[in-house]
């Protein structure tokens, strides 16, 4: 097994290093993009918890070209990384969801920049057209290209209630699709989604477990100004995790999975400007240490899963 470089499961760090020799920033672009759930093909209020923004308020101006939003982008990880190679990812809203000849056109350029390493596409599985999947197979004979898509839950009524706007068959088909191309996925899940138990969500994890895919991003639910899931918050229908509650979630979940699937993400950041609940999620570091430290209890240790 590859060297997980002191941490008791296999990060995202972990497999650049052993891959790439070194730690490659993410780099989060807007394609300038929207979402079958806003523009009125499915939906027009978007999925209950997202915000205006699509998940990229942490891109610049979409307004920018490509190869400036990736300058920019590198300027605001400068401090951390000078020089070197990165992941160019498209992040806001969805963004496989255009015309065949604009997504050509800006994976083209942000894959042929010579700082990039890998181009990583945040998309929705029912926005993966055969010309779509035509055109990232070409990208990945370039340089790797990553698939990251929202499953966020496996349960039919979770699915219904935050408005995801698809059935589970048809992430069963595009993963299905994106193997046969070579394409590695990682998926987005969900802890915390109202009225799921600890059951449900390991439930979600354990299914993913045995599904085949390479990455995985573990994100706590953030309640965030603007949204649908705000008001439902308010109205007191249900409560968030406390740490106490997140950590033993979290780390049931990553016992779950394969030593071989990349954990991408143990919580996630909620924009400051946007965050109603849980306010313990701004002590970003402290729930880190919290999370290994709660990973150490249970025994994990230099490239030992806890068992």
């Amino acid at each position: 097994m590859n060297s997980w470089n002191g941490k008791p499961y296999y990060s995202l760090n972990s497999y650049l290093k052993n891959t790439y020799g070194q730690k490659l920033y993410k780099l989060a672009l807007d394609g300038g993009m929207t979402c079958p759930n806003r523009d009125g093909t499915l939906d027009t209020r978007g999925c209950i918890f997202c915000s205006r923004g699509g998940s990229g308020e942490f891109t610049p101006s979409r307004l920018l070209s490509v190869t400036e939003q990736i300058e920019a982008a590198r300027q605001m990880v400068r401090k951390k990384q000078k020089d070197g190679f990165y992941i160019a990812y498209f992040q806001a809203f969805t963004n496989t969801y255009a015309p065949i000849e604009y997504l050509e056109q800006i994976f083209m350029e942000a894959i042929s920049h010579p700082n990039v390493a890998i181009l990583s596409i945040a998309t929705r599985p029912d926005c993966l057209s055969d010309e779509v999947l035509e055109l990232l197979a070409r990208l990945n004979r370039i340089k790797p290209v990553w698939i990251e898509l929202g499953l966020q839950t496996i349960h039919e009524s979770s699915a219904v209630f935050i408005r995801r706007g698809y059935a589970l068959p048809v992430f069963e088909d595009a993963l299905a699709r994106l193997k046969a191309i070579s394409i590695p996925v990682i998926v987005h899940v969900i802890l915390g989604l109202p009225h799921e138990s600890k059951e449900d969500m390991l439930a979600t994890v354990t299914y993913l477990a045995h599904a085949g895919i390479q990455g995985i991003k573990l994100q706590l639910l953030h309640v965030l100004k603007d949204t649908d899931l705000a008001d439902y918050y308010r109205e007191g229908h249900f409560q968030v995790l406390t740490l106490e509650e997140y950590l033993d979630i979290l780390i049931d979940a990553v016992e779950a999975l394969p030593p071989d699937v990349v954990i991408h993400r143990l919580t996630g950041d909620g924009p400051e400007q946007l965050l109603i609940a849980p306010l313990w999620s701004l002590q970003k570091w402290h729930t880190l240490n919290s999370i290994l430290e709660e990973m150490k209890k249970r025994g994990a240790y230099q490239g030992r899963r806890f068992l």
